[in-house]
């Protein structure tokens, strides 16, 4: 696979204190920026009657990548070929408070997102979201809920053709592992019969955050995986092909993390 890589505004070496400093302020700068983002939207929202779903994602794309370039990230992608054409269901692990960022960075054609819903009201984050036309989805203790999101989601895209993104894990899984997979990503690949994209996200632990906001700079480099074809799939299967698609994962994430000489479970993360 070839790297394609994004700049970055290099790296910052020091005492703790100052290190905090520069992040504070790098983390002020982004803020600043992706706010004047949102405000500048608004007109052409309110212009486009908030319908111009590609124009809002094409401009908080650039935002994610002037973010990413201030706190000294830049994103590597390797892959073989170009996005797949047609409706893709993408999915990832999901390691890190930097992969919203560098997922609405990576720029995948003619895709939507899910997202917690608690994100619904966060600020910029929120308002982009909103505007890309973003699934909002809620915990596992409320099946009811999800079960009609997921229902609506499927029934929407299937009529817009478009693709979609979501992590089968849920929610951020630090540490080097990969976590639990749930069944809504592969629900809904199979009512869609849309082939899955699944990528792979390896963050440094020397620049990977976890929960936190505590970004360093560095390298996000992101492996675009095979396609999973799904016109077989049946839903009575679907347990069984998520759990093989999991096994998948393990093995990539064993074997991208063993040549980056980091182990498949990181020691310095609880």
């Amino acid at each position: 696979m070839r790297p394609e890589m994004m700049p970055h505004a290099g790296s910052h070496t020091g005492s703790r204190g100052a290190r905090r400093a520069v992040l504070i302020a790098r983390l002020t700068a982004a803020g600043l920026v992706f706010t004047a983002g949102a405000i500048a939207v608004l007109p052409f929202a309110a212009v486009t009657l908030c319908r111009a779903r590609h124009g809002y994602a094409a401009w908080a794309r650039v935002l994610a990548r002037l973010g990413l370039w201030i706190c000294g990230v830049h994103v590597r992608i390797h892959r073989d070929g170009p996005w797949q054409a047609g409706q893709v269901v993408y999915i990832s692990n999901h390691p890190s408070s930097l992969d919203l960022f560098a997922l609405v960075a990576l720029g995948m054609p003619n895709t939507r997102f899910f997202l917690w819903g608690g994100l619904k009201n966060a600020g910029p984050v929120g308002l982009f979201a909103r505007l890309m036309g973003t699934f909002f989805t809620v915990t596992q203790d409320r099946p009811a809920e999800r079960t009609k999101i997921f229902t609506d989601a499927t029934e929407e895209l299937r009529r817009t053709g478009e693709s979609v993104y979501l992590s089968p894990e849920g929610e951020r899984v630090p540490g080097g592992r990969i976590g639990h997979f749930n069944k809504g990503s592969f629900h809904l690949a199979t009512s869609l019969k849309a082939s899955i994209q699944p990528m792979y996200f390896f963050i440094p632990p020397a620049v990977d955050p976890g929960r936190s906001l505590d970004i360093r700079p560095g390298a996000v480099e992101v492996y675009i995986q095979p396609l999973i074809d799904t016109q077989a799939w049946r839903v009575e299967d679907v347990e069984r092909n998520r759990d093989r698609v999991r096994e998948m994962f393990e093995r990539w994430h064993r074997a991208i993390r063993e040549a980056h000489g980091v182990p498949s479970i990181d020691p310095t993360v609880d």
